[in-house]
């Protein structure tokens, strides 16, 4: 009974994270504020469950990156056959891209993990990036100005560079990975539907490279999962890729006739109801795991 009671929230994870991901609302956060009203209760003793929550919250994504080389396999594979050599040589330009994005979130994370689990997994933390973010989603909206880069294929190395730099910040819980860079690319002159998919396309290498140190970190610090830890972690990768596939199609059809305003209002709305529970003592101030 425990294990299946273990296995109903990792659904229930599974959902929020597929949901959560690729919208500019940060994942880890909604995640994080789960487990603390929610907790994951996987091993007997604390410190094991600590451990793997701490790997949990980041290898779950792997389901969500699963989606997105789905989704996007023809696109980003630059050995298909039915692409012309132009295709192909856009498409080994778009990863270069990637990996040019990918470098700041790469040293950061690596720097940063153990500070960013103890220090800054709070709900405080989560709640004052929320906010932060949803103003900062209001104010580029109300700029009004026109994008100047309309495809991937037309942004150059530097712009890429700099939009790397944003999602660098996004190993802040509550920042949002997805927020940090749609904001970053919008900024940069990018269009709602340029900066939406290299935000999918950046995600691939860094939530990869996260969830890998988190399982060596882990196994490094002697826990090991066993069947009951590995069974919650599948199911909720499971549940998180199908909850993936369906968001991802439709986010990218609503930006097409909407902006990202009410991503901002959602944002400071949640950010300000988690504030006000914290100082009644509903939400703890401490780290959440």
């Amino acid at each position: 009974m425990s294990l299946l009671i273990e296995i109903i929230k990792s659904v229930l994870f599974g959902i929020v994270q597929g949901i959560t991901e690729w919208l500019p609302i940060s994942s880890t956060g909604h995640l994080i504020l789960l487990n603390t009203i929610m907790p994951l209760r996987v091993f007997q003793d604390a410190a094991s469950n600590e451990a793997f929550w701490n790997m949990y919250k980041v290898v779950i994504q792997f389901g969500s990156i699963l989606a997105v080389l789905v989704l996007y396999f023809r696109r980003l594979n630059p050995w298909d056959k039915a692409k012309d050599e132009k295709k192909k040589k856009q498409t080994i330009q778009l990863w270069v891209k990637v990996i040019i994005a990918t470098i700041p979130a790469g040293i950061a994370g690596v720097l940063l993990d153990d500070l960013i689990d103890a220090k800054l997994s709070t709900p405080t933390v989560i709640a004052i990036a929320l906010i932060v973010y949803g103003i900062l989603f209001i104010w580029i909206e109300n700029r009004s100005r026109k994008p100047k880069i309309h495809s991937i294929d037309a942004m150059d190395y530097g712009t890429a560079a700099k939009i790397g730099c944003f999602q660098a910040l996004a190993l802040i819980p509550g920042t949002s990975r997805s927020g940090s860079t749609i904001l970053g690319s919008v900024l940069m002159g990018c269009s709602r539907g340029t900066a939406t998919e290299f935000s999918f396309f950046m995600a691939i290498p860094v939530m990869f490279g996260a969830s890998l140190l988190k399982l060596v970190k882990m196994a490094g610090e002697g826990v090991s999962m066993g069947v009951s830890g590995t069974v919650v972690l599948l199911v909720g990768m499971i549940v998180s890729f199908v909850v993936s596939v369906i968001v991802i199609r439709s986010f990218l059809k609503y930006i097409r006739k909407h902006d990202f305003k009410i991503f901002g209002l959602y944002r400071i709305i949640l950010g300000v109801i988690i504030l006000v529970l914290g100082l009644m003592g509903v939400l703890p101030a401490g780290v959440s795991a």
